[in-house]
């Protein structure tokens, strides 16, 4: 038996410690299974009061990356019974208030789809439709961040966008392109090429305040988007020249010594995996000079992220800060959310992907 690549090995490894600590059953129901949001697990956890559900959208990612790493069936039937368990957990059908979450959501069900036959066909339609009604005219477009609320944001927009170009008819794919083009035309720090966070509008659609935070997660969700946009032959080139700026915008301002810089545990721990997975989708498909920078991101934060691991029950455990050793969990350290474990996995994969594709580090 041929021995894996060492990347792939690393992330198998991942894969195992987050299945092994945090993967349950919802509420005794067959056929389901979620992420319990903490380890080590308390009956809060175990009965998955607290339930994240864009959290769940990307372990489903996670476990498709691994599927697509190592295809076993044992895997196919875990991303049946995580679809499952999201919408038994859900409780009131595919989708809820926040435009993010329902976005993720939708990504994760398209892949299940197309990369192991998984077809959710109304609950895509229901995920398109909610993201369709969220645009308005209000600072001049874009989709809300939430159901009621006066935020426009990238953390919603940006995954959307993706998920508009990768329904792939043209009226969507039209839809990707306005998004996009909103985010760069209101929420561009023209200084650094880097995305803010959002703004918020007056019920006369003027726009009251800009939030001028800057998140891995923004640069990675519409770098995503404009790969998407990009692989387009017959569109200009401009969704390119964009993804090419965001990949220098993060090396030079959100990475130290090629590492992504870190948000924390909750949500936060999510952000910097979200953007190694599409700055490895930029390494593959953006034919720019980008495409190696943004690969040798991806390379030294993985190493980092294994570097800094700490061996517990299970396997590795991962920090909310790559450049910093992981720590075992005590009381509320970032280490025992599953947000922070996905995005060290996140990072992993998205090496492996690149290992497997015969792409290697440009510069030691």
């Amino acid at each position: 038996m041929t021995a894996p690549n060492p990347l792939a090995a690393r992330a198998g490894a991942a894969e195992r410690a987050v299945e092994s600590r945090h993967l349950r059953r919802v509420w005794g129901v067959p056929g389901t299974v979620l992420g319990a949001v903490g380890w080590p697990l308390d009956w809060s956890g175990r009965l998955h009061v607290r339930f994240s559900y864009w959290w769940q959208a990307h372990l489903l990612d996670c476990v498709l990356d691994a599927q697509l790493r190592s295809p076993r069936e044992a895997r196919v039937a875990l991303v049946r019974g995580l679809v499952r368990g999201i919408r038994v957990r859900n409780l009131v059908g595919w989708t809820n208030d926040y435009y993010d979450d329902v976005a993720w959501l939708g990504l994760a069900l398209l892949r299940a789809e197309r990369e192991v036959g998984i077809a959710r066909p109304k609950a895509v339609a229901a995920v398109a439709d909610r993201l369709r009604a969220g645009w308005t005219d209000h600072a001049g477009g874009g989709i809300w961040w939430k159901r009621d609320d006066d935020f426009k944001n990238v953390p919603a927009n940006g995954p959307a966008a993706i998920f508009f170009a990768r329904l792939g008819e043209e009226d969507d794919r039209g839809r990707a392109r306005s998004t996009v083009d909103w985010i760069e035309g209101c929420l561009v720090d023209e200084e650094t090429g880097l995305l803010w966070d959002g703004l918020h509008v007056h019920p006369d659609g003027s726009i009251r305040e800009i939030e001028k935070n800057v998140y891995t997660y923004c640069q990675g969700v519409v770098l995503g988007a404009c790969v998407e946009l990009g692989s387009d032959r017959d569109q200009d080139v401009r969704y390119r020249d964009t993804a090419a700026r965001i990949v220098n915008a993060v090396d030079e301002h959100l990475a130290t010594d090629g590492v992504l810089r870190g948000h924390g545990g909750g949500d936060g721990g999510l952000f910097s995996g979200i953007l190694t997975r599409y700055l490895a989708q930029a390494a593959l498909r953006l034919d720019r000079p980008e495409a190696a920078r943004a690969a040798d991101l991806v390379f030294s934060s993985a190493d980092a992220v294994w570097a800094n691991r700490t061996s517990v029950d299970g396997g590795p455990l991962f920090g909310p800060e790559w450049t910093k050793p992981a720590v075992r969990p005590s009381g509320r350290a970032p280490e025992r959310d599953l947000s922070v474990q996905l995005g060290g996995w996140m990072a992993l994969e998205a090496a492996a992907l690149l290992e497997r594709n015969g792409i290697t580090p440009s510069r030691s």
